[in-house]
């Protein structure tokens, strides 16, 4: 176990160092090298500092410490706009063996000021471990200065994070972006998001909002409305206005061999061929079916997705100068091998999850007419709505399953014509993983929820569905992951007539055998098998999404495809993938569960967040016309108020020079 040589954490004071044998003891996880060979010295972070090796100076880790805080500063008060400053200036004439303008009292003073006076958690934060350090080891500090020489520098770095961050999987400078909206510059809160996915009008729509779960602001009233903030900043880009791709946005366009493939049309892929894109490759985009959006064109409804807005995001490939290679799917048209052939460096696998789960129940292989997965049923939706393939619904709807699939699909059925529509789900209702807010839309449109009960049997006559027979579930102990786990109730059968049942209960990779055939290893879940890096067995070919990590979210997906693209530019220009030291700080933030789960005490009232406008729920189960609007200007800067900026700064020492890494 990482032994601590001194520090104070959540005002536990560490003195192992000392030969303290009563010392508490802190389990720090995944702490010994931050990179290889490269041991860690010291932590700081908003709730303290740990010291790992003795010899370490003080007065030089805090003064890097506040001169990142000060750096971020927003300068809206003075507590924090002066005193991360003052501060900073004062360490840093310590450490360069000057008399400094203020003394430990004076910087412990501040400190204090800062920690109850400052408006945001970047100010109410950034001095903890300086007021700590000096309340608890100022012998060290003034030991450390006593001679008047400088003190040698060390080396390590500094990040500023904060919850709703550390909870996007693409990372998301969220407070930034709602800052620039509370400063009247959508456009400029644009170009956050663009940093990180081209798809924001998409994501704003569609995410399941991890950010919000992560919101401080919750412990106040309601997390902030940041879907909703980002839909608003999206939605402002039309007109003449409107951001414009072009292949000038592209600071240093390569030689024209340099071609990358990217196989899939979805997310993944998209974000993947746009990082690449604005990294000066050439792309090219190979997609089986003739749009490109991949789930999110057939899998999202229009009611929650209108395609006309993704497919202005998906045609940013375009723009860039990408090229969509429509109707060519891996295995029936060409193989890895075919794409190594024709010159490209590199493979990007983004193929998605579009084979749709069986319920393994009697009767299912004979249900011909009324009997859908999912995924198959939501691309009928698709093409009913696109106008190819007419589809109409009637009678009793079952379907099986909890997700935002399962959602999708009973929310389609209803506008589709059916007269009363169900969801079977083997579980409680608040186990369901489906986004809350899309249980409460299909509650208010109509939707039946039967939670513990379990299908056993489809009943069909000639072909046709005619019912299912079911059993109820019962809660039993909790399992690994701490959700209940539930069994059947002996004797408890029962059966409900109906005219469709939907599978609604999982997808897989469609095209897993004929991915192996290239030489691509599958997991032991017939997923892509990647490694951190995202590339597979086969060296060249890198694979993200949901045919790495199974059926999972938007965000997850063009997350993995930023990743990719990092990762590919790394191995075409190097011959292998660099160290990532943001990454790297984000596992060590994450494994220690360093960002505490509760919130600063801040002066702010209650103010509930704004929603978006709904069509009436009679109205929009007509059809498929979106249902949630745009806020307006006035509507997003009041939301945008309600941000706490709650900014963490860590940093870490360390014994030698953190190698830089990908940007």
């Amino acid at each position: 176990m990482t032994q601590v040589a001194y520090g104070i954490w959540d005002d536990i004071v560490y003195r192992g160092g000392s030969g303290d044998t009563d010392a508490p003891a802190y389990g720090l996880t995944n702490f010994d090298d931050f990179d290889d060979g490269n041991a860690i010295r010291a932590f700081i972070g908003d709730r303290g500092f740990f010291v790992l090796d003795d010899t370490v100076s003080l007065v030089d880790a805090l003064y890097h410490y506040m001169t990142k805080a000060a750096e971020q500063s927003c300068g809206v008060c003075t507590p924090c706009r002066m005193g991360t400053v003052l501060v900073r200036d004062a360490l840093d004439r310590m450490r360069r063996g000057l008399d400094p303008a203020l003394g430990l009292d004076e910087i412990a003073m501040l400190g204090a000021q800062m920690r109850d006076t400052s408006l945001c958690g970047l100010g109410q934060t950034c001095a903890v471990a300086l007021t700590g350090a000096v309340r608890h080891f100022r012998d060290r500090l003034e030991a450390e200065t006593r001679e008047g020489r400088p003190i040698k520098a060390q080396h390590g770095m500094a990040y500023v994070t904060a919850p709703c961050i550390e909870a996007c999987p693409s990372k998301i400078n969220v407070p930034r972006y709602i800052d620039y909206v509370r400063d009247g510059k959508p456009e400029n809160s644009l170009g956050v998001l663009l940093q990180k996915y081209p798809m924001a009008a998409t994501c704003g729509r569609v995410c399941v909002r991890y950010c919000e779960q992560a919101c401080r602001r919750k412990f106040v009233d309601e997390a902030v409305g940041i879907k909703t903030l980002k839909r608003y900043v999206a939605d402002q880009q039309s007109g003449p206005h409107a951001l414009k791709f072009t292949r000038d946005m592209i600071r240093k366009p390569l030689e024209p061999g340099m071609r990358v493939a990217v196989v899939g049309a979805g997310p993944a892929g998209i974000s993947c061929a746009y990082h690449l894109l604005l990294r000066g490759y050439h792309v090219d985009v190979f997609e089986k079916s003739t749009q490109a959006g991949g789930m999110a064109q057939i899998g999202i409804p229009s009611y929650r997705l209108p395609k006309d807005t993704l497919a202005m995001e998906t045609d940013i490939i375009v723009d860039l100068g990408g090229r969509f290679l429509f109707g060519q799917q891996l295995g029936r048209d060409f193989s890895v091998d075919d794409l190594f052939a024709q010159g490209y460096k590199a493979v990007f696998l983004g193929l998605g999850c579009q084979a749709g789960s069986r319920l393994g129940t009697e009767g299912e292989d004979v249900a011909r007419d009324g009997y859908f997965s999912g995924i198959d049923f939501l691309l009928k939706v698709h093409d009913h709505v696109d106008g190819t393939a007419p589809l109409s619904l009637s009678g009793e709807v079952l379907v099986v399953g909890g997700g935002n699939v399962a959602m999708d699909c009973v929310r389609s059925a209803i506008r589709l014509g059916a007269d009363r529509v169900h969801v079977i789900y083997r579980r409680t209702l608040q186990d369901m993983p489906a986004d809350p807010h899309e249980i409460e839309d299909a509650t208010e449109e109509g939707v039946v929820f039967h939670t513990l009960c379990n299908p056993t049997r489809i009943l069909t006559e000639d072909g046709r569905v005619t019912g299912v027979e079911l059993t109820r579930m019962e809660q039993t102990e909790p399992g690994e992951s701490g959700r209940r786990k539930v069994r059947p109730i002996p004797g408890s059968d029962f059966t409900m007539p109906c005219d469709s049942i939907i599978a609604a209960i999982g997808q897989q990779v469609e095209d897993g055998t004929l991915i192996e055939g290239d030489g691509i290893e599958m997991d032991r879940w017939r997923c892509v098998a990647a490694d951190d890096t995202l590339a597979t067995s086969r060296p060249g070919v890198f694979a993200g999404g949901d045919c790495v990590t199974g059926p999972s979210t938007l965000i997850y997906a063009m997350s993995a495809g930023l990743k990719a693209a990092r990762n590919i530019d790394d191995w075409i220009q190097r011959g292998s993938v660099r160290f990532f030291k943001r990454g790297r700080m984000r596992r060590l933030i994450a494994d220690n569960r360093f960002l505490a789960n509760d919130v600063v005490e801040t002066p702010v009232r209650n103010a509930y967040r704004v929603h978006n406008p709904e069509l009436d729920p009679e109205l929009r189960k007509r059809m498929f016309r979106e249902v949630e609007q745009t806020i307006s200007a006035k509507e997003a800067y009041a939301e945008a108020q309600r941000c706490m900026r709650c900014y963490r700064v860590y940093s870490v020492v360390t014994q030698h020079p953190i190698p830089e890494g990908a940007s």
